[in-house]
This record gives C-alpha cells, structure tokens and sequence, in this order.
C-alpha cells in the first residue's frame, strides 16, 4: 500500500498540472452534484459552478502558496490570521456578486430585484453563512492533499537518506576489507618466491580469482552462498600453500541451498581474522576449524582458531580496527536484529559463532 502511494505521489511530482487539472475537475464535479448549488441536476448547474470556480481556485492558491508557506510557516501569525479574514471577506463578496449580478441575471426567469453593491458590500453574516464555508472547502481538501503528499515525500527522503548512508558505511567497511586481502596474499607471494617456490604462481592464479570476485562479483548487496564458498575456499587454500605443514585446517560443509543469498566478505573477514590472529601469532603449529551450515535460510557459522598465549608485538597495527568491530557493524547494517554474534575467548584458543536469518 506505501509503495503504491508513493507511485501515485511520484506520479504527481513528475506531472504537477495534470494532478491540479483532476483536483479541480473533481471538485467541480462534486459540487454541481449539489454540494453548493442553487441549480441541482440541470445544466444551468454546470454554468452556475463554472463562474463560482474562478474565485475558488484563485483562493486557493493564494492561501496554499502564499499565505501558509509566506506567512503561517515563517510564523508571521498575525498578519497571516488579517490577510486570512480581508481575502476571505473579498472573495466572498466576489463571488456573491457573480452570483447576483452575473448567474441570476442570466439564468433567472422573469422579473426580480438586485441586491445593490453596498448592501453585498455589508451583509457580513449572509457572506460569512452563504458562502464561506463553500468556497473555502476545495481549499481545505488541497491543503489536506498537499500536507499528506508532503508528509509521504518527507518520509520516502529520510529513508532514502538512511539506505544511502548505510550503504556509504558498508561500501567503506568492505573498502577495509579488500586491502587486507591483498596485503596478507602478496606477502605470501613475495615469500613463496624468496623460496623459489613452485607455489608462487598457483598463488597468484588463487589471488587473482578472490580480486575478480571481490572488485567486480560482490557489488550486489547479496551473494549466492555458493560464490561465498568459492571464495572461502581459494582463500583457504592460499593460506595452506604459505603456511604448509604448520597449519592444520578443517572445513566442514552443511549447505541445503546452494542458492540462498546472502551479504558479501562477511564469512571470509571472519575467516580472514582467524588466520591473523591465529596462524600469523604462532611459531608451531596451529589448527583452524571452520564448520557452515545452512537450512531453512538460517545460517548457522563457527570458526575456532588456537591462539598465542602471549601476542606478538604489533608495531604496525595492522590487528587494529578491521577485525570484529568491522564484522558486527556489517552484521547491523545489513541484519539488523536477525543475527546472533558470540565469541568465547580462553588462554589458547578463540571461537567465534555466528548464526544470520538470511529472509
């Protein structure tokens, strides 16, 4: 129902005067049908409310913008209260004399007295009892369109606002991520080639697949789980090609739909961190265990990592600000309250669980 009226709303942005020309069509049919009329049901009607229309829509938009947004909204009250009596007592004086000297002249039969100008000029209770009230109501039913269109607008803006500020945030978080990448994949090139390793180019084929992914396949909000675990997997295995026997990992899969979606290098930072501050901190050997699972759309991940009992120094505080504050504040702006983030942190180890509604 929102969406549809904010396609009626747009609709009326993009073509303001074919909304103002059905406003008033409308109003004039209304009253011919005998809201205000002397001539129900007949065609003197029809020309009785086209006279009248001229003074209604031009005190309309004077009180729609001018007085309201000139006078009311800028908090003048008193001259908006004056200019409201003074314009209201004229348009009824014009109108009455249309009425008088013009529509009866026209359409009454036989022969009858006019009213004179001064005594129209000074029956203020007949103008205000006769004529305020109809000529001010397609006034009332603007403003109240107007108030509701811009009401709508102003809602559709803010929420706007908040998806292109979220959006901002997490494009800036993921900008965190794919350096990170990048700096610890390099590293184990330059390494692996120190060594004359065999390895180097199979490690450059790996981190070639995660950048194509990363720059140009995780730009949509959401992800099939089946690319988020191509790309857990090439990482993995680059990890496994720089640290060789001093890393122990394990893998398990439980996934019932490949094809559920879910928010890009959430996992993969997770898992990422795992080895930073896993295998990165260990001089022996280390074991990384990682277990996903899907069913029904609920997601449910742990990683567990063992850990140095005493953490290397790190000067350049590279550990800083990307890990598990960059994790959760993705997991706000993209799950908000459907997600369950726990970790248990002991001497020698570190586990992270993670459970997402992905609906």
């Amino acid at each position: 129902m929102k969406d549809y009226l904010l396609h009626i709303i747009d609709f009326i942005q993009k073509k303001r005067w074919l909304a103002h020309v059905f406003f008033w069509i409308s109003i004039y049919i209304l009253l011919v049908l005998g809201f205000d009329s002397d001539y129900k049901y007949s065609t003197d009607g029809l020309f009785h409310q086209l006279i009248k229309m001229s003074v209604k829509i031009i005190a309309a938009y004077l009180f729609i913008y001018y007085q309201v947004p000139k006078l009311l909204y800028k908090k003048k009250y008193l001259l908006f209260i004056t200019s409201g009596i003074i314009f209201s007592y004229v348009f009824c004086v014009i109108e009455r004399l249309l009425v008088v000297h013009v529509i009866e002249a026209l359409l009454r039969k036989g022969t009858f007295e006019q009213e004179p100008v001064l005594e129209i000029l000074t029956d203020i209770e007949k103008l205000h009892s006769t004529y305020l009230l109809s000529l001010y109501f397609p006034t009332l039913m603007f403003f109240i369109l107007k108030l509701v269109k811009e009401k709508f607008v102003e809602v559709n803006q803010i929420e706007e606002l908040k998806r292109k500020k979220s959006l901002a945030e997490l494009n800036f978080l993921k900008a965190q991520i794919h350096p990170h990448f990048l700096f610890n994949t390099l590293n184990n090139i330059y390494v692996l080639s120190l060594q004359k390793s065999e390895k180097a180019p199979e490690t450059v084929l790996k981190l070639s697949q995660i950048l194509d992914y990363m720059l140009y396949r995780c730009n949509d909000k959401h992800v099939t789980i089946e690319k988020e675990l191509e790309l857990v997997e090439n990482y993995i295995h680059l990890e496994q090609l720089r640290y060789g026997d001093r890393l122990e990992i394990k893998l398990e899969k439980n996934i019932d739909n490949l094809q559920t979606k879910i928010a890009p290098l959430i996992l993969i930072s997770i898992i990422e961190n795992a080895f930073k501050h896993g295998v990165g901190e260990i001089i022996n050997k280390t074991e990384i265990r990682i277990d996903i699972k899907e069913q029904e759309s609920v997601l449910d991940f742990s990683v567990f990592n063992t850990k140095a009992k005493i953490l290397q120094k790190d000067k350049t505080r590279y550990r800083e600000g990307i890990g598990q504050k960059n994790i959760e504040k993705q997991l706000k702006l993209i799950y908000p309250d459907k997600y369950q983030f726990q970790i248990y942190e002991e001497e020698m180890s570190y586990l992270l669980k993670l459970k997402i509604n992905l609906n």
